[in-house]
């Protein structure tokens, strides 16, 4: 897969223990900026990927809305997943 889609980092941003739903800020490459939403009921699965407008898409290189990383959203939380990102940031 294309390289602008590593994740470089992950920081967590916003949780509701209450209903399980965790928000991550993650960077990608080119420096590109999204905002991750993922759910721990029962186990941890990202529920929507939106694309923060500091730089233009890594992707279409669009300085507006664009669904890249909607349609790359498996691939995302793949790398999040299988590199165990989400407990690095929540201990």
């Amino acid at each position: 897969m294309n390289s602008k889609l590593q994740i470089r980092g992950i920081a967590a941003s916003d949780k509701n223990l209450k209903t399980g739903l965790y928000q991550f800020i993650i960077t990608l490459g080119e420096g590109a900026k999204g905002r991750a939403f993922f759910t721990n009921k029962p186990e941890w699965k990202m529920t929507a990927v939106t694309r923060l407008l500091n730089v233009p898409c890594p992707i279409c290189h669009k300085d507006y809305y664009c669904n890249c990383l909607e349609k790359n959203a498996e691939y995302i939380e793949r790398q999040i997943i299988d590199g165990d990102l989400i407990s690095s940031v929540l201990d």
